[in-house]
């Protein structure tokens, strides 16, 4: 990796690049540091450091502190990845949108206007809903005065908005999915903070052998993690594919190999999002509306709460994290139900003369690959729940609580390798031309 990216920096094309991309970086950690106009930024700091068991943190972590710091990038891109999940959702559900999405470049062009105008709007209600449900607790300093409402919603609306075009034009002027890169730069910035509050507990003022093993032990997790987070990235069922030979005019053609690539972790992050923000909803809409439910409800809620998982005091909020692995291996099969149709590619093979050695085509493909799938899927399912609650179990057993966890990993590690990937791309591309012009 190092290698390839001192190779890149040779090249001024992709010098300039990467310039740009860290450019565009730095504006961001800065204006995740400028205040919204008219707030009280100790209130929020407050009143984030009482909610237990990181209910927030994720978020936190997402938006690299500045929804901590209530900074003009409060909201940061989440709306921009609510609004694409959405789109990805309603593609399917929606004839017209899936007509888009099969119209090439120019219906991709039309999804993406409409994934913009859908951020925005989301933005709009996540900074009226925050504006509104803290502004009179001690989130505004003048509660009374209407434009001071009007403002903290408009900086934060635009805020988002312009994280989502900062994202975009690193798409096309930088290296890699500027969005995916704006996130993965979020999840770092808090990372030293979150190793630093880890040294706080188990190294410092502690003997040097209880010291040195707390280090060991540390950093052993996070290498592990990301290595099981290399695996499941890189892991990959290929189903062969033969290609039957036919007449072309007066030439025989086909007759190649070929190959169906299926990831083992084909929904990538999703599901793990999607079960957080399930079990996270009933949670943060109790801390909004101020309502502390008792009794019953009470001890459901404390289930949900992931930062009650595994404590030995009261093992039957554990429970929760049971609904939680359930959640997640629910939704990577439906994910990857609506984003890969065995039938569609039988068919698709079956157009092309293509079939997969000892399989007929037509509904037996189909089938097989449908059946080959599932397989996959629920490997890669148990891979990704295995990297999800690591974190939820070591915070609970030695209460190692950190911002940054399975989800955030999964994140860096995929955005990193595929970053690289384009890089290298680029240079192989850049070589061609070379090559072609001598």
């Amino acid at each position: 990796m190092l290698t390839t990216l001192r190779n890149a920096l040779k090249i001024r094309e992709i010098r300039n690049k990467l310039l740009f991309t860290f450019a565009m970086l730095v504006v961001i950690r800065i204006g995740s540091q400028l205040p919204v106009p008219g707030v009280d930024r100790t209130y929020f700091a407050n009143w984030f450091a009482q909610q237990t068991g990181g209910t927030f943190s994720f978020f936190d972590a997402i938006t690299g502190g500045s929804f901590i710091n209530m900074s003009i990038l409060a909201l940061n891109i989440s709306p921009y990845i609510t609004s694409s999940i959405i789109m990805q959702l309603l593609t399917i559900a929606i004839p017209k949108l899936e007509e888009m999405q099969r119209d090439g470049e120019d219906g991709r062009k039309k999804i993406a206007s409409i994934t913009r105008y859908v951020t925005v709007v989301l933005a709009l209600i996540q900074a009226t809903a925050m504006a509104v449900g803290f502004g009179r607790q001690g989130l505004l300093m003048n509660p009374d005065d209407p434009l001071n409402y009007i403002t903290a919603i408009a900086a934060m609306t635009a805020g988002s908005a312009f994280l989502m075009w900062i994202g975009e034009r690193i798409t096309e002027n930088g290296v890699g999915n500027g969005i995916s890169i704006v996130l993965v730069i979020n999840i770092i910035s808090r990372i030293p903070s979150d190793l630093g509050n880890l040294f706080a507990q188990f190294v410092f003022g502690k003997p040097f052998a209880t010291a040195a093993v707390a280090v060991v032990v540390i950093f052993a997790i996070i290498l592990v993690m990301v290595v099981l987070v290399i695996i499941l990235n890189g892991g990959t069922r290929k189903i062969p594919v033969q290609y039957a030979q036919k007449m072309q005019g007066r030439k025989l053609v086909g007759g190649q190999s070929s190959s169906i690539p299926l990831k083992v972790n084909t929904a990538g992050v999703i599901p793990i999002i999607f079960a957080q923000s399930i079990m996270q909803f009933p949670l943060i809409i109790c801390t909004f509306i101020g309502v502390t439910p008792s009794g019953f409800w009470g001890e459901v809620l404390s289930g949900l709460n992931s930062g009650n998982w595994c404590k030995t005091a009261r093992p039957i909020y554990t429970l929760g994290m049971l609904l939680y692995i359930v959640l997640v291996i629910f939704f990577a099969y439906f994910y990857t139900s609506i984003t890969f149709n065995p039938l569609m590619v039988a068919d698709n093979m079956k157009r092309q003369g293509g079939f997969i050695p000892g399989i007929r085509p037509g509904k037996p493909t189909s089938d097989y690959l449908a059946k080959v799938l599932n397989y996959v899927i629920f490997i890669g399912a148990v891979g990704l729940t295995i990297i999800g609650i690591l974190p939820y179990v070591f915070n609970g057993l030695f209460n190692a609580s950190v911002s940054f966890g399975g989800t955030s990993l999964i994140i860096i590690v995929s955005v990193v390798l595929e970053t690289m990937k384009q890089i290298e791309s680029q240079m192989l591309v850049r070589n061609y031309k070379g090559f072609l012009n001598d």
